[in-house]
């Protein structure tokens, strides 16, 4: 074999590893199961996110989910950027991983490149929820409501604790809501 068909190989099959690498559930993180892909579609509120180059700078940022044709999942992320004084959009695709009871799929913005959408905690109810991306240097918090209460917050904000995300790490997006005592 000569040394450039071997480095071509070489560097596709590293290439696939390193695609397939990007969706892996990280270590420490387990998906949700059971997961009702029907109750978690529609539209979703970024509470807190890690930061991330895709996101710099945007507010009021929401993900839309619902069903493609081909059975994927239709993503559309958008926020407000206050600096360009106008709405960023991004619409991708995600496909699970495995089984459509575990709340673990691969999605996509652009090409053919796929990134580990992992629900590592959800509400039985499905009002709130903590994504972990391809390691836990993605990670955002998600609600229906956009102002969820503190105590909903704060639970999360433990649970990602938990799992290793460190409290000063997050970027918060939307304010949550002071209890007050009766």
């Amino acid at each position: 074999m000569r040394f450039r068909d071997w480095l071509t190989k070489t560097t596709g099959v590293l290439g696939l590893f390193l695609l397939n690498g990007c969706t892996q559930v990280p270590e420490g993180i387990t998906p949700v199961s059971p997961f009702e892909l029907e109750s978690y579609l529609g539209r979703w509120y970024e509470i807190a996110r890690l930061d991330h180059s895709f996101e710099a700078g945007l507010t009021e940022v929401t993900a839309t989910y619902s069903r493609r044709d081909d059975g994927g999942v239709k993503v559309i992320n958008r926020g407000w950027n206050s600096d360009k004084n106008k709405w960023k959009e991004a619409i991708g695709k995600a496909y699970f991983l495995d089984s459509e009871n575990v709340g673990s799929l691969k999605v996509s913005f652009f090409g053919p490149f796929y990134g580990g959408y992992h629900i590592a905690k959800l509400d039985s109810d499905y009002q709130m929820a903590l994504i972990v991306g391809p390691s836990k240097d993605y990670a955002w918090i998600l609600s229906r409501q956009k102002h969820p209460s503190q105590k909903q917050c704060d639970l999360y904000f433990k649970a990602a604790k938990q799992l290793g995300i460190k409290q000063d790490q997050w970027i918060q997006i939307q304010s949550c809501q002071k209890t007050t005592p009766s």
